[in-house]
């Protein structure tokens, strides 16, 4: 038996050796990588940073890549109906043109577009740890004050479902919606919708942007568990990106039901909302914990009480004269 055995051995050990000939003798050539694009983490963020969705070539810019259809449906920017508008104003800080509130938005948009210069960054989904901390509030601002900003096209979708508010702040039809679309009773084209270009804003704030795109929630009720994972989430994202510089999803709390876990799997990154005061630490905690396998992005403290003076002292307070 030894000697099968050591002629077992030494058979097989000539095989190995006339498969390593060939790559012996092979020219040397430079090993493949995989391409990556993050270039440092900042040292001092607070939650750790994932890795966002991969990148595409160099030779081709992150923000111009070519429209293609996904499932037969395409977009055509320009058949988006146009609806009047009835803003709540009180609420939309970010259409301002000077004030400390206006301010706050403006630096937060600055950091997403550091984040941006990281890795690719174009779809963000906003979310919270429980009801009533903001998160609509933060969602509908951010987009405003993105579609402010080199004239971005902006795309702000209501990702909540169950109880979808954005429409009450734009001041536009909920119907049809985003649950129209996952249980596949209307086309994109059919739930999107922009503000008419005659609308008019307070004095001394900007007119509603016509850059600005919007999708309500629509009514998904005891579905919308089932809906926020549907792969036609996935699909609207990357049929709409093409089109659009930022895409904002508001979703429903993280904690109480499952939706925005669901909904983060197609977004570039997660903004948290926590409030001033009010959230509690193990809750900010939990909520991030919930969505670990997405790229959080940070959190976003609203509803604080004190604010500083500095924009008082720079000439940025709305009440200078």
């Amino acid at each position: 038996m030894s000697r099968i055995y050591e002629a077992l051995q030494k058979a097989e050990s000539e095989r190995k050796s006339e498969r390593r000939e060939p790559e012996l003798g092979a020219p040397d050539q430079p090993a493949s990588s995989p391409m990556t694009t993050a270039v440092a983490e900042p040292e001092d963020a607070a939650f750790p940073m994932h890795r966002f969705a991969e990148a595409p070539i160099a030779a081709e810019p992150y923000a111009e890549r070519s429209p293609r259809r996904v499932d037969g449906e395409s977009l055509d920017l320009s058949r988006i109906p146009a609806r009047p508008w009835a803003l709540s104003l009180p609420q939309l800080p970010s259409l301002l043109d000077r004030g400390p509130a206006v301010e706050q938005f403006r630096s937060l948009r600055s950091r997403i577009y550091e984040l941006r210069d990281i890795s690719p960054l174009k779809t963000i989904l906003v979310s919270s740890g429980v009801p009533q901390e903001g998160k609509s509030f933060i969602s509908t601002n951010l987009a405003l004050s993105l579609a402010r900003h080199k004239n971005s096209k902006v795309l702000l979708i209501d990702g909540d479902m169950r109880r979808y508010t954005l429409h009450q702040i734009l001041g536009c039809e909920s119907l049809p919606g985003l649950a129209d679309y996952l249980a596949g009773k209307a086309s994109a084209m059919e739930v999107m919708q922009r503000p008419e270009i005659s609308q008019t804003a307070m004095p001394g704030a900007t007119p509603i942007l016509p850059n600005l795109t919007f999708i309500a929630g629509g009514n998904g009720g005891d579905k919308a568990a089932d809906l926020s994972g549907s792969p036609r989430f996935g699909e609207l994202i990357r049929m709409a990106a093409p089109y659009f510089d930022w895409i904002i999803v508001d979703s429903s709390p993280v904690l109480p039901v499952s939706d925005a876990v669901n909904l983060a799997r197609w977004c570039d990154g997660v903004l948290l909302v926590a409030r001033g005061g009010v959230t509690k630490f193990p809750v900010a905690q939990r909520a991030q914990s919930e969505l670990k396998a997405s790229n959080i992005l940070g959190f976003v403290l609203n509803a604080v009480q004190e604010t500083p003076e500095i924009g008082g002292y720079y000439g940025y307070d709305a009440t200078a004269q």
